[in-house]
């Protein structure tokens, strides 16, 4: 069956080939249908597979033509004008686009011109300097695909934590409901929250393990089988592989903590252990100072825990360490030391400082984007739709005289609200750390988030003095999406986030984690390098619609991986508190 990510990705799909063609209006309808399909909270395949159609007039911006499309997949598994324009456009759109520079018109016309499909072809055409040739191209995109071309083909291996979670989330709602399962829990970068996964890993304690990989097998979910043996299966979902392991229930904690990962945590903790007479593996903590062969066996020594994974941490004298701090960065030695952090959690968010309306690039009104964040329990909300400026696509930037119009606009509906709505812009950050707004708008609004849209190909010490001169700015609350990456996409800017994070200290300017799961930016190594030297960190969700508000979820565990405890973000702060920070 298929999932919401999968039906998402057949539309986002949709609006690039159509968008290779060159039609114009229909593909930034079937993208926001696609962000909508993706984010919505209940399994529509499944609901449409119980008679159950009217889940699609639940989502905002799926009218008839899209539901149609989306009950023909659901049915059939394919879509058949889709099918009529991959024949049209035999281009494999989605590795093509990862070419940093390379959108789906770039994509088209380098087939109409050059007739390239896929990524060897367009390799071969750059090695040719056949794509120089082409008008409106040149020697220096010839060259930015030849260097990009690797980063394309890596990527492409992997898929966003944004589509793999929720299927996580499926397999373990369907394993979960079989009799013979004891435990089940997802392990892997999945657990651990990272930002890109290679496959889906799921662990299950069970006497009956041939059953549960019979079943598993036999989903109807499944769309093909790749391997099945007595203790692990693999299949294919839609675009993802998942992959099950049963174990005993007595050693379930033990497998999960070893499947889980990271590699070099797990490489840490395994010397941890030796250094006290300990061996760890996926089947047990064992106590093997009496052994005189250590390597004589998995299961050697005597076994002092394995049921649960907070008894293999607690074997080793030390607190059980969340999944999201298992990349050896410290953790262990921090749980040596009792000094694990308190981590974030959603229910710590208080607000959402960067969301987007009908004004620019959202399909929303105010006063309904604000409803929706009252309807979550929020505090405060705030407007932040962009400015005009380098990088913002389509002529969708306000100018001057619009903020100041959409400033009184956002009074009025604050004037009514249940909670607290703060007027505020996404200014652009220019190619050397300017903002462009004039005193006149600065002194309207409550909250200026800047983010870097454009010139995202400098090298590492121009952008960290671009980022760092934003940030200095007295004017700028919250630097947006750092990096201005897109996973899978582009990989944005790189800097020197320790001197980011110092800089932001030293100015009171927030560093964003862009909570949007194609973006996760601020990621969690750089959170942590930010948070050492002290900066405050803001998780908002970059919503244009009100579904994308549930992106905080994504935010929260990219906050986690970066060891930020609630006071270190400033959505989780009273009114008052923030009030004052924000400049």
């Amino acid at each position: 069956m298929a999932t919401n990510a999968e039906i998402a990705g057949r539309f986002e799909e949709f609006a690039d080939l159509l968008e290779a063609d060159d039609v114009e209006y229909k593909p930034r309808a079937y993208r926001r249908a696609a962000e909508n399909i993706q984010a919505h909270p209940v399994p529509i395949a499944d609901r449409i597979g119980r008679g159950d159609e009217e889940v699609l007039e639940e989502i905002d911006g799926v009218g008839n033509a899209i539901s149609s499309k989306i009950v023909e997949y659901v049915d059939t598994g394919t879509i058949a004008e889709l099918e009529e324009l991959r024949a049209e456009l035999p281009i494999d759109i989605a590795d093509i686009t990862r070419i940093e520079g390379v959108g789906p018109k770039t994509a088209g016309k380098l087939y109409r011109e050059l007739g390239i499909e896929t990524l060897d072809d367009l390799e071969e055409a750059a090695e040719a300097s056949e794509i120089q040739e082409i008008k409106g191209f040149g020697p220096k995109t010839e060259e930015n695909i030849r260097e990009n071309l690797e980063f394309a083909r890596e990527v492409g291996q992997r898929h966003l934590l944004g589509e793999g979670r929720p299927l996580a989330d499926d397999v373990l709602a369907f394993l979960s409901g079989l009799e013979s399962v004891e435990r089940c829990e997802v392990a892997g970068s999945i657990r651990r929250w990272r930002e890109t996964i290679g496959d889906v890993d799921v662990l299950v304690g069970t006497n009956a393990g041939e059953d549960v990989i019979e079943a598993f097998t036999a989903w109807d979910s499944v769309d093909s089988e790749i391997e099945s043996g007595p203790e692990k299966a693999s299949v294919r979902v839609g675009e993802i592989r998942v992959d099950l392991r049963v174990v005993v229930p007595e050693e379930f904690g033990s497998a999960l903590q070893y499947f889980t990962g990271s590699k070099d945590h797990n490489v840490t903790l395994r010397n941890y252990a030796i250094d006290r007479g300990m061996k760890l593996n996926e089947y047990g903590a064992f106590d093997v100072r009496d052994v005189a062969d250590h390597e004589a066996g998995q299961r050697v020594g005597d076994r002092v825990a394995g049921e649960t994974e907070e008894g293999m941490y607690e074997s080793l004298g030390l607190p059980w360490i969340p999944p999201e701090l298992r990349e050896d960065r410290g953790e262990i030695a921090a749980a040596e030391a009792d000094a694990l952090p308190d981590l974030i959690t959603r229910e710590d968010i208080r607000g959402d400082l960067h969301t987007h309306t009908e004004w620019s690039d959202g399909n929303t009104p105010i006063k309904s984007m604000v409803e929706a964040a009252a309807d979550m329990g929020y505090e405060f909300y705030g407007v932040a739709d962009h400015a005009e400026g380098p990088g913002i696509v389509g002529g969708m930037g306000l100018s001057d005289t619009e903020i100041l119009e959409q400033v009184e606009q956002i009074r009025e509906v604050a004037a009514a609200a249940d909670i607290e709505v703060l007027a505020g812009i996404e200014a652009n950050v220019d190619a050397t750390g300017e903002i462009g707004l004039t005193e006149e708008v600065i002194d309207a609004l409550d909250v200026i988030v800047a983010s870097p849209h454009s010139a995202l190909d400098q090298d590492a010490e121009t952008a960290t003095e671009r980022l760092v001169t934003a940030v200095e700015n007295p004017a700028v609350d919250v630097l947006g999406h750092p990096s201005g990456r897109m996973l899978n996409e582009r990989s944005g800017l790189e800097f020197d986030a320790t001197a980011l994070g110092r800089a932001a200290a030293e100015h009171d300017t927030a560093l964003e984690i862009n909570a949007n799961p194609r973006r996760l930016d601020l990621w969690g190594s750089a959170v942590q390098a930010a948070l050492e030297e002290g900066a405050p960190i803001s998780i908002n969700t970059d919503a244009h619609q009100p579904s994308t508000l549930e992106y905080m979820r994504w935010g929260v565990h990219t906050a986690r991986r970066g060891w930020a405890e609630p006071a270190d973000v400033i959505n989780t702060w009273e009114l008052e508190e923030l009030r004052e920070f924000l400049h």
